[in-house]
């Protein structure tokens, strides 16, 4: 978490090996990395801009990431109109959907999801925090959103970045503290 221009996406941006930082030591399980982590084929991104072609169809988009359609429309039945429609005929809503989707069923092992609840409805919201609750357990979800409530809710760890600097966050307090929430929020 953190306000606009705080970082966030330049992290991400960064850990997926988009972006050359002045200095960077990535470690995972204690091994130091050196290579950008697209290249060792084992990272996907979801980034705040559109993901998916305009002229390809949501079918192919699906095949594209090796992703079974069956499965998708079980989990989202109305999507079974757009098989063959291209994405630039989805709303932005649904659009985001599809890419969160996509890239949540991935067969990464490290998930980068910058947003991934912008532009979607409560009902989706509630289905992706599902999809992302089951894939937590075999694989590394960094997820950056200023939707803090459903942030908090998945969250094992949650660190808020201010000046340079991240700080571990243990409860809305913390939060407030930083200035990031106005005093007394409604969750706690």
């Amino acid at each position: 978490m953190g306000r606009n221009g705080s970082g966030k996406t330049s992290l991400l941006n960064i850990l997926f090996g988009s972006l050359e930082p002045k200095y960077k030591s990535i470690r995972i399980d204690g091994k130091f990395i050196k290579a950008p982590l697209f290249q060792k084929n084992q990272i996907a991104f979801l980034p705040q801009h559109r993901l998916l072609t305009k002229n390809m169809t949501v079918y192919r988009s699906l095949r594209l990431f090796n992703v079974d359609w069956e499965n998708f429309i079980e989990c989202f039945e109305h999507f079974k109109i757009f098989k063959n429609h291209y994405t630039s005929k989805l709303s932005g809503g649904e659009l985001r959907l599809l890419e969160t989707y996509l890239i949540l069923n991935s067969k990464k092992s490290i998930i980068l999801l910058d947003e991934p609840f912008s532009n979607l409805s409560p009902i989706y919201i509630s289905k992706i925090k599902n999809i992302i609750q089951t894939n937590k357990t075999n694989k590394i979800i960094l997820i950056t959103d200023h939707l803090y409530e459903e942030i908090i809710s998945l969250s094992n760890d949650l660190y808020f970045l201010k000046n340079g600097c991240s700080k571990l966050i243990h409860n809305i307090t913390d939060l407030e503290n930083e200035g990031y929430l106005p005093v007394n929020s409604q969750q706690r």
